[in-house]
Order: structure tokens, then C-alpha cells, then sequence
């Protein structure tokens, strides 16, 4: 049994953190953390356990195994790296760090003190991506050419336990990155997963286009993100990360390949669909994605508890997830400097396939 302390018990805690934990039959959320502390004492009201007065008291408790940090952006990494540096296993929200520094730094804590670091990027745990994967792998379209990659919706605003319109996500000095962090890391982290490839070169634009503060202000950060990638063996692919689609949610992933083309949650129906050469359709139905109105089981908190359970490293590690980052700061850094950046981190010298069977670990 793994006895959890949730850091941060804001909207994505209550929506996914705390119910996953509470349907793991071995995990027990022992106790809560946020700097509301009526919120903390009343979710260990609800749901036992304990609320405490700082995040400090939560890792000196001997009771607590292991943390969620569900904090703002800008105190990912310095709340992870206190925590396993007090002997705690950390399952981190995404984006990992608003710095490459502060990403390394995390790994490295975790490696120092032999504890586990995961990343709460959930789209590669989802049926379709995990199937869109396999038959990507059995070669279903050929080669991969190019691919598109989209997520989108209405905004954070709508999704924020702080209901006044202009949550912290819009607020720089909490959040560090707009869009392209809290949309756009998710496709970022997946195209790579999905391809065993890594994204070698961005070009990117990040703009405000509609997104206002309370006082009616443009927000300080992009609600809007377009980039094209190129990967280590040469394909080519675009992504859009925006929180002005008003009306529907968009989350769909499209491969071209030499024998034909790959759908992911397109079809209003079926979560993959593949076309061949000849136009004729291939349906996987497996599920639909989760969005902000319609959440479903997101896979990482069992993922976690089976890592914490197990004695083996997480499916989504905080070193896995360095690719990604690094091509979202070499993007944010595209867009500022207006030009096209390179990723030599990301320029594998050696087996890119023996790199990701190693850091990916598919269970």
C-alpha cells in the first residue's frame, strides 16, 4: 500500500489525481497540502487523511511514500526536487519544468536519491495511442512522411477551479508559458513516443490573438501556437496548440506514410482510422479522448502505483520526457528570435530504436 500526499489540490487534483488514487486499491491518500488550506481540510474531510499546514511538515511525515505535485507551473521542479530530496517518489504535472535547467535538475534529484519521477503526460497511456503505436510499428501505412498534430479548446478559464475568468494559467508569473506548454507539450511528448523519433528542428510562432486578463488586458502569455518539427530520420510534421477553439474541443493526430495515412481520434465514431493506397478504410474502435467536459480514467496515477508497487521505473520518467521539453524551450526560443532552431541534444548519436526501448519501457 502506498500512502500518497497530493501537493496542490486544485482542478486537475480533484479531476484526476485524487479519484484515481481513491480507485487504486493499492494507494491511500494519507494527506493534503495548498496554500488555501479550507480547501486541503476539506478534501481530508471528504476523503480521510490529513491537511497540513506546508509542504515542508508533508515530506517530514515518515507516513507519506510518495507525492503528486498538482502546484502552478513556475514551482514544478523546486517542489519535486524538495520532495525527493526528502525520500518521496513524485508523480509531476505537466509541463515538467519552465526550464531545461530546472527538467535536468529533477532527473538528476531523482537519480541522486533513488526515488521515482513520472510525468503526468497522459496521452501516450490512452487505448488509441497505445494501439496507433503498435500499428505504426507493424508497418500499417509504410514509412512515415509526414504527420499534423492538433490540440485545442475554449481555454483554461473554463477548466480552473478559480471560476473569475482569468485563472492562473494567464498569469506569467505562475504559469512562465501559455498554450504551448499546457496543450502543445502533450503532442510534442506523443509524436515522439508514437515514431520513436526525436524533433532535431523547430520553427515555431507563439502569439495572444483573443485570451484577456480581468482588466481586459492581452494575457501575458500565447493562447495560440503553431510549429513545424523535424525529426532525427528527416520527417516532417506541424503542430497547433491553441484556447481560442470556442464550440469543440480538437485532439487529433494524422500520419502520412508510403502506404497510406493514420486518423487518431478524427472519425466521430472510431478512435483510429486507416486509409491504404487504394482508399479503402480500416476502423479501430477503441475510445473516445478525454476532454474537459468528458473525463475518463487517465491511466497515469495506476501507472504510478504499479511503478511505486513494482520496484521498476515509471512508463512516463522524468528522463523520457527531456526530449519534449527540449524541443518546447528550443520553440518558445524559435518563435522570440524569429528563425529556426536546432536540437543537438536531441541528434542521437547511435540507436534511436535501442534508446527509446530503454527509456520507454512498454508494459
Amino acid at each position: 500500500m502506498q500512502k500518497i500526499g497530493i501537493i496542490g489540490c486544485g482542478k486537475i487534483a480533484q479531476t484526476r489525481h485524487i479519484p484515481e488514487y481513491l480507485d487504486n486499491e493499492n494507494a491511500q491518500i494519507a494527506g493534503y497540502f495548498d496554500l488555501n488550506r479550507e480547501r486541503a481540510a476539506g478534501l481530508a474531510e471528504q476523503y480521510g487523511g490529513k491537511a497540513y499546514d506546508s509542504v515542508e511538515e508533508m515530506l517530514k511525515d515518515p507516513e507519506i511514500d510518495a507525492v503528486s505535485v498538482c502546484v502552478v507551473n513556475t514551482l514544478h521542479a523546486s517542489v519535486t526536487i524538495q520532495a525527493l530530496n526528502a525520500g518521496k517518489h513524485v508523480l509531476c504535472e505537466k509541463p515538467m519544468g519552465t526550464t531545461l535547467e530546472e527538467c535536468i535538475a529533477m532527473v538528476e534529484a531523482a537519480k541522486k536519491n533513488q526515488k521515482y519521477l513520472m510525468i503526468g503526460q497522459n496521452q501516450r497511456l490512452t487505448k488509441a495511442h497505445q494501439k496507433a503505436k503498435k500499428l505504426l510499428e507493424q508497418g500499417v501505412i509504410g514509412d512515415v512522411i509526414t504527420f499534423k498534430t492538433c490540440f485545442g479548446h475554449g481555454g483554461p478559464e473554463g477548466w480552473s477551479i478559480d471560476r473569475s475568468g482569468s485563472p492562473w494559467f494567464f498569469d506569467k508569473s505562475k504559469s512562465a508559458m501559455g498554450v504551448l506548454a499546457d496543450l502543445g507539450i502533450h503532442k510534442i511528448d506523443l509524436v515522439q513516443f508514437l515514431l520513436h523519433r526525436k524533433i532535431i528542428e523547430t520553427t515555431c510562432k507563439l502569439e495572444t490573438l483573443d485570451k484577456m486578463d480581468a482588466q481586459g488586458n492581452p494575457i501575458s502569455v500565447d493562447d495560440n501556437a503553431y510549429c513545424i518539427f523535424k525529426m532525427d530520420n528527416g520527417i516532417i510534421g506541424a503542430l497547433t496548440a491553441s484556447w481560442t477553439y470556442y464550440g469543440e474541443e480538437q485532439n487529433s493526430t494524422v500520419f502520412y506514410g508510403t502506404e497510406g495515412i493514420m486518423r487518431i481520434y478524427e472519425h466521430p465514431q472510431f478512435a483510429i482510422t486507416v486509409i491504404d493506397r487504394d482508399g479503402d478504410h480500416a476502423y479501430y474502435d477503441t475510445e473516445k479522448i478525454q476532454t474537459n467536459d468528458h473525463q475518463t480514467k487517465s491511466g497515469v496515477i495506476d501507472a504510478f502505483i504499479d511503478a511505486l508497487e513494482n520496484d521498476h521505473e515509471p512508463v512516463i520518467s522524468g528522463e523520457s520526457v527531456l526530449p519534449a521539453m527540449r524541443a518546447a524551450f528550443a520553440s518558445i526560443q524559435s518563435a522570440k528570435e524569429d528563425r529556426t532552431i536546432r536540437i543537438p541534444e536531441n541528434e542521437l548519436s547511435g540507436d534511436v530504436e535501442e534508446w527509446f526501448r530503454r527509456i520507454h519501457k512498454d508494459r
